[in-house]
């Protein structure tokens, strides 16, 4: 086909390597490394000059130079009761469902006693905990609740907020508002990876923070990289990617329209619909040139699919997993008959959506599980952003001389194995005399 929005590959009989089938051709990454290289200089040049920095980079980013970089909380609040009655309603649902799922995850502490050693650990949150939500294409106050709320179920008492200020220097009014049901502490009208240094080395005006979360385009999450073991971060939240698996059963135009949905983020993310039959691939690559010839967001969707779009034919729905689990992507669609019977396949995904009705897009806003996602592959060992990403567990050991006399021998045993003399001495002191 000609008019092809994907570029097609067929991957029929290849069950290696697939992940490097999918890569971008080695030109069109070159510039992964002067990304990182622009993003190390601004985050030493935030850690440096503080707030100076910070306007400089967002009047050159931003093209604006905000009255103040903190927004008065006040302001928060007017945001919130300015509303439209339908998007607050929308915004409070949100919030509800996003805050009834991880309240589930706010497990008790774990106990045990074995061998006369009491073991059990104690759960804290972090003291201050630095969230990042992009507004420079889109307002995503939906992000402001998938950050926020997990780290209040946490139990963290500082929170502050970064947001891109859009041309006028402000935060969009929808933003506030979401910060506000969030119970967000503090926001600020900085953006891109200078908001992420500012967070991690704090400046005159941001307080220093001890993790940072929160999803952004290539230079934030580069940034975030760059400032892991300075605080903690969630995983590689960065552009947005999609792979839908269809055998045809779900109409094309739904398959269309959903890799659009995540392509419409703009650059770098990746859109690739995966089936085993060449003819699903045309169908809906058909109706994808409708639909994004009719979209309002059309140059970033294109934007998209040029560099992350991908059509692939494989074998059977066994071999699409197979690939999915190479991708290891962000959303994960099964687009197709009986999807469960897929889910018992799928290690690596940040979450899955079955069945034609549950689009990735439910993920976004409503369903209340987490839209902060691991990209880039880091679901092969990442997971979404959950309240103990706000926590820390301590464990706690106790143990009385009877206990101890049970368990000397094997740990002097095991410390001069190790070669480690003063540390089976520790245990000798104890128990090797009267010493009560």
């Amino acid at each position: 086909m000609a008019d092809r929005m994907l570029a097609r590959l067929d991957l029929r009989g290849n069950h290696r390597d697939l992940h490097r089938a999918l890569e971008p051709p080695r030109a069109e990454r070159s510039d992964d490394g002067d990304a990182r290289a622009a993003v190390r200089a601004i985050v030493d040049d935030v850690r440096a000059h503080g707030d100076a920095a910070l306007r400089e980079y967002t009047e050159r980013f931003d093209g604006c130079v905000p009255e103040r970089l903190r927004v008065p909380s006040p302001d928060l609040d007017r945001a919130l009761d300015g509303l439209a009655r339908d998007v607050r309603d929308a915004l409070e649902f949100a919030a509800d469902q996003i805050r009834a799922y991880h309240r589930l995850q706010d497990v008790p502490e774990i106990r045990t006693v074995r061998s006369g050693i009491k073991a059990h650990e104690v759960v804290r949150p972090v003291d201050r905990a630095g969230l990042y939500a992009p507004g420079g294409r889109a307002p995503l106050a939906s992000t402001v609740l998938m950050t926020a709320i997990p780290a209040r179920v946490a139990g963290v008492p500082e929170i502050a907020l970064c947001v891109p200020p859009g041309e006028d220097g402000r935060v969009h009014e929808v933003m506030l508002a979401a910060a506000a049901l969030g119970e967000v502490d503090e926001v600020y009208a900085v953006g891109g990876a200078q908001a992420i240094a500012a967070l991690a080395y704090g400046t005159e005006t941001i307080p220093a923070v001890d993790v940072v979360v929160g999803p952004g385009n290539k230079y934030v999450a580069l940034a975030k990289q760059e400032v892991a073991g300075v605080v903690g971060i969630e995983s590689t939240a960065g552009p947005s990617e999609l792979v839908v698996l269809t055998d045809g059963s779900a109409p094309p135009e739904y398959v269309a329209i959903d890799l659009m949905a995540q392509a419409e983020h703009g650059p770098d993310g990746a859109a690739i619909v995966v089936a085993w039959d060449e003819n699903v691939l045309d169908a809906v690559d058909h109706e994808l040139a409708r639909l994004v010839a009719e979209a309002p967001r059309r140059a970033e969707i294109e934007q998209t699919m040029t560099r992350g779009g991908r059509s692939v034919l494989v074998d059977d729905a066994s071999h699409a997993v197979q690939l999915a689990n190479a991708v290891a992507p962000e959303h994960l669609e099964l687009m197709v008959a009986g999807p469960e019977r897929l889910v018992g396949g799928v290690r690596n995904a940040g979450a899955v959506f079955c069945g034609e009705w549950a689009p990735a897009v439910i993920g976004d806003y409503v369903a209340g599980t987490n839209h902060v996602l691991p990209t880039a592959r880091s679901a092969r060992f990442a997971s979404a952003l959950r309240v103990d990403d706000f926590r820390k567990h301590i464990h706690v050991v106790g143990l009385d001389r009877d206990a101890l006399e049970r368990v000397a021998d094997r740990v002097t045993t095991l410390a001069h194995v190790e070669g480690l003399d003063a540390h089976a001495e520790t245990i000798t002191m104890r128990v090797g005399g009267d010493n009560r």
